[in-house]
């Protein structure tokens, strides 16, 4: 996978130990007249290291594909494939959490974090269940935290989340710090005001960080949507208008690209990414326990 190795090559310009693993998975597609087959898929998962003084470690995530059309409806519908440029989802969280890794890598920190890229999310959380399942039972209690960044730019707001199950302590010193450094420099942040019972108030849902929180491992969201629109569950990101007449781009090719986005939210994709990176990198500083340097 080409972006797996372009990923690698930036963690180890940067000076990190960083290696790719594969995994092998399938996913149903369905056709015109309702047939359903299972497609093969090789996922491939990107991981750098940043190591602490002890065991304990903080993962940092980014799904790295885009959606894959999952039946004939969806190619007619021009939702994914090779055209999806996919800067919403997830381009721009791999690229905060590329520049969150470079801004890193000279700070010693007590806590390890690891930087991971995973695929497959679209087509059902693949990469993370991989990835969980490969992970010891001293690994998983040793992860404090798992940070996941996916679909920041279109959504009219930037919203911090917890898992269901995340502690109330953990939500204080990560989703709750969140909002509050976002508040110290201005940025408009947001949690979940739970208008939907089916997703309490401060959680999140529906992306790569569920596979942990139902594990019992504490993890934070990082995504922009609007909790207040349409079923009030995320899935819609803005108001409806023409330029996202469904008011998200999800998976759409005509939508969900830089070219589109700028045009429609000028200046977003930068805004938006500065102001991610500016409330990620003092948290993730005070929670891996940063020494101070002069």
């Amino acid at each position: 996978m080409l972006s797996a190795d372009y990923l690698r090559q930036q963690f180890t310009q940067m000076g990190y130990q960083s290696d790719i693993r594969t995994f092998n998975s399938r996913f149903i597609y369905t056709t015109k007249d309702n047939r359903k087959n299972w497609h093969n898929v090789t996922g491939s998962t990107v991981i750098a290291a940043h190591e602490g003084r002890v065991p304990q470690q903080i993962i940092i995530m980014a799904h790295l594909d885009t959606y894959a059309p999952q039946s004939d409806a969806d190619v007619d519908a021009n939702l994914g494939g090779l055209t999806l440029q996919g800067m919403d989802d997830n381009a721009a969280g791999l690229g905060v959490m590329l520049e969150l890794a470079a801004r890193l890598k000279d700070i010693p920190t007590h806590y390890g974090i690891r930087f991971i890229a995973t695929s497959g999310e679209e087509e059902g959380k693949l990469g993370a269940e991989n990835l969980l399942k490969r992970m010891s039972d001293a690994e998983k209690k040793n992860t404090l935290l798992v940070i996941n960044l996916d679909n920041l730019i279109v959504g009219d707001k930037l919203y911090f989340n917890s898992g269901k199950n995340t502690p109330e302590a953990v939500r204080t010193l990560t989703r709750d710090r969140a909002l509050a450094i976002a508040r110290r420099y201005g940025i408009a942040a947001n949690t979940n005001p739970g208008r939907n019972p089916s997703y309490p108030k401060g959680t999140g849902c529906c992306n790569d960080a569920e596979v942990f929180d139902k594990a019992g491992i504490s993890v934070l969201s990082v995504e922009a949507t609007n909790w207040n629109l349409g079923k009030k569950d995320g899935y819609q990101q803005r108001v409806k208008n023409a330029s996202f007449p469904n008011g998200n781009s999800w998976h759409d090719v005509r939508l969900d690209n830089q070219q589109h986005i700028d045009k429609a939210l000028p200046g977003r994709i930068e805004r938006r990414s500065r102001d991610v990176v500016r409330i990620m990198l003092p948290l993730v500083k005070e929670l891996a326990k940063a020494e101070k340097t002069s």
